[in-house]
């Protein structure tokens, strides 16, 4: 599993260093970020909690870092770091609002670090790299600063990047786990699979009782269709800590893939059952939305979408409710519902506004509201609408030089060129497309196929279906449509 995340987070490790600001004292490890607390307590913590976070043991790294800002509560990384393990979107944002209205009275170091996440929270991807870049120059000796660039090349998919920022992290401490992980994920995404499991291999030797290394290497046998032993794997992560959810996530993703949708909904039970906090029971409610997408039954998947969106009522997570009306939208637009689809869209920006979040995120979610009118229009015959959305939408992406959603609006010129029946302009598109979304792997095999290439089209075909993109719902309608055509072709 990788690091948790809030949708527009690019969540980053923890700094090294500290700095004991009242007593006037600095930690002796040269070359690493200071951290400045107050309290030698909430520093204990803090180190304490830092160590959990980077094993993904969120709710018991949360626990180390309340402590450390109850005894220190002007301690930024301690706030930020609250924030990054919180269950809910409403957490996260109140913390991370804590420790950005701190942000002038800590290091240098440590203020580019909070500047560098609050500019991926904002979309500005690229402001977060320029800012990143400049603080591994000032801090090259410190493993977690190029953890910290890696993630935000992995963010952008610039998978080469991204491996050597986590090999650097690595040959500053070959001890640091975290890089392993992700140096297993980024290898697995251009497809060398035997880097990626001797890089998940290596990250199980170094914490050999921790269950993230099992659930990551699980994640790369179900990747390549070797369910039973993923799932082997999943059971070794939940031996080890048997309320580590994202293991039962896991097991219930092989389970769909091998249509045991029932058995599915049976680990993701257990997961609700085992829950330690709201943030769990979204969580299984979603996959069961996904489980049920699977099989086909929307009516039910609509259904557990809305109990996650109650748990988030309840407190007023604004931010969380905005999600959930677009996942239902998504549902919705999949099953050819696309009037229900866009209301869905639409009513989550009412919702954001009244988040407590930035402005630049509420913006984030205008403009994506663009993007699902136009697909809308897409798949309603409407074309005109359609390219007007696409061009106001490009504009505007291009603009914040978001290279995530410049993916996205090639995505939507591409449904556009494909319903015009213009293959070959929707196959340049697709190619700048995301290629992680199993969806656009579908519509090059329709773009292949309408160009008469018919044999890379069901190369593509089965290539989507069997994408095996854990706990997708993108993932649950590409294979839908990738057998349908398949089985016409």
């Amino acid at each position: 599993m990788r690091r948790n995340r809030f949708a527009m987070v690019l969540l980053s490790a923890v700094v090294a260093m500290v700095l004991l600001a009242s007593f006037g004292a600095a930690d002796t490890m040269e070359g690493k970020v200071p951290i400045t607390t107050s309290s030698d307590q909430a520093l204990q913590h803090y180190l304490k909690g830092r160590d959990l976070a980077e094993k993904l043991r969120g709710p018991d790294a949360r626990t180390h870092f309340e402590k450390a800002v109850a005894e220190d509560p002007n301690f930024v990384l301690g706030h930020l770091q609250l924030a990054f393990v919180q269950p809910t979107a409403k957490g996260f944002w109140d913390h991370f609002n804590q420790a950005t209205a701190l942000v002038e009275n800590v290091s240098e170091g440590e203020r580019m670090w909070i500047l560098g996440v609050e500019a991926g929270n904002n979309a500005l991807p690229m402001k977060q790299r320029e800012i990143y870049t400049e603080l591994v120059a000032a801090f090259p000796n410190d493993e977690r600063v190029h953890n910290l660039l890696g993630t935000n090349y992995f963010g952008q998919q610039e998978w080469d990047k991204a491996i050597e920022s986590y090999k650097a992290a690595t040959r500053i401490n070959p001890d640091f786990s975290p890089a392993y992980n992700q140096l297993g994920y980024a290898y697995r995404f251009i497809e060398n699979y035997d880097e990626a499991e001797t890089a998940f291999k290596n990250y199980i030797r170094l914490i050999p009782d921790d269950p993230n290394p099992y659930d990551s290497y699980a994640e790369l046998l179900m990747k390549v269709g070797r369910y039973q032993e993923s799932i082997d794997n999943y059971n070794k992560a939940l031996q080890i800590d048997p309320t580590f959810a994202a293991s039962y996530v896991g097991i219930a993703s092989n389970l769909n893939f091998m249509g045991k949708y029932q058995q599915a909904r049976e680990q993701l039970q257990k997961l609700y059952d085992n829950a330690r906090d709201d943030g769990q029971r979204r969580q299984a409610h979603f996959a069961m939305a996904v489980s049920y997408v699977n099989e086909g039954n929307t009516e039910m998947a609509i259904a557990e979408v809305k109990k996650q969106y109650a748990i988030a009522e309840v407190i007023n997570d604004y931010a969380s409710m905005a999600g959930d009306m677009n996942a239902m939208g998504n549902i919705l637009y999949g099953s050819g519902q696309y009037e229900e689809a866009l209301k869905m869209y639409q009513k989550s920006v009412p919702l954001i506004e009244k988040a407590n979040v930035s402005a630049e995120v509420k913006e984030t979610i205008r403009r994506n509201l663009l993007f699902n009118e136009g697909r809308i229009a897409v798949m309603t015959g409407d074309l005109t609408t359609a390219r007007a959305k696409s061009e106001e939408y490009t504009k505007k992406v291009t603009a914040l030089n978001n290279p995530v959603q410049i993916r996205l609006a090639h995505e939507l010129k591409a449904m556009i060129a494909l319903e015009e029946k213009d293959y070959k302009t929707a196959h340049a598109d697709l190619l700048k497309a995301n290629q992680q979304n199993p969806d656009n792997i579908y519509r090059m095999a329709v773009a292949y196929n309408g160009q008469g290439d018919t044999k890379t089209a069901k190369e593509m075909c089965k290539k989507a279906a069997n994408f095996n993109q854990l706990n997708s719902l993108n993932q649950a309608f590409a294979t839908h449509k990738a057998k349908r055509m398949m089985a016409g072709m």
